[in-house]
């Protein structure tokens, strides 16, 4: 098996960056690239909360978030992923699992890499890392939180 394409699907969560050393190390080891995902969690589909938010309101959180992510995974790539070849960040908005899985195909991934559970897993095995190992058309090797 050829890897050219790693992902590593992120919530920017302590438990989630305990997979970069394993990121890193692969992408040396194979000169491959490393796609970082990060979901922002669609708020549109919940019941309103402290008052009904307008869809500018939605978008407006959206687009602070999205800033927010894209900043932190800027810092991420420098700190962390200087060794890899190339490194592509992509930021989507709606359910993590799906969004990974989409990503998946439409990059033409050869691998993931992600922890076991993110920053709101209470188990030994988060859901969305339970999804996609479930569900998931190329190997996906899970790092111990």
């Amino acid at each position: 098996m050829e890897i050219k394409r790693i992902l590593w699907p992120t919530d920017l969560s302590g438990n989630a960056e305990k997979a970069l050393s394993h990121v890193n190390s692969l992408s040396q080891k194979y000169q491959t690239e490393i796609h970082i995902l990060y979901v922002i969690e669609e708020l549109g589909i919940h019941e309103p909360w402290y008052g009904i938010f307008d869809d500018k309101h939605i978008k407006d959180i959206h687009a602070w978030e999205e800033k927010k992510a894209k900043e932190r995974l800027d810092n991420i790539c420098n700190e962390y992923l200087k060794g890899c070849p190339l490194y592509i960040k992509h930021v989507a908005i709606g359910d993590p699992a799906e969004e990974i899985l989409k990503l998946i195909s439409k990059e033409n991934i050869d691998m993931v890499v992600m922890a076991k559970k993110g920053r709101k897993g209470k188990f030994a095995f988060g859901s969305v890392t339970e999804k996609i190992v479930k569900n998931a058309p190329v190997p996906v090797v899970t790092i111990p939180a």
